[in-house]
């Protein structure tokens, strides 16, 4: 496994979602792959940190805008 194919299987390895063979081999890779270490460290941290976060209250005016775009769609 390449550090490409790491980061192209990165969000259904932390997602757990990964067959078990190809787990394996990511994992293998990342005992010897210091820098894809740390990208999957910070992702799962970044994951971690974003979901255990409220969500931002929308400024009116984007509350605004949003809610006409709804309606027309709507109304087609």
């Amino acid at each position: 496994m390449t550090c490409r194919d790491l980061i192209r299987e990165l969000s259904e390895y932390l997602d757990g979602e990964l067959d078990l063979a190809l787990a394996e081999e990511l994992m293998r890779h990342l005992g010897r792959c210091e820098d894809c270490g740390i990208v999957v460290d910070t992702t799962r941290r970044t994951i971690e940190m974003y979901c255990n976060m409220e969500p931002a209250p929308l400024p009116p005016d984007v509350k605004q805008r949003l809610q006409r775009a709804l309606e027309q769609r709507l109304k087609r």
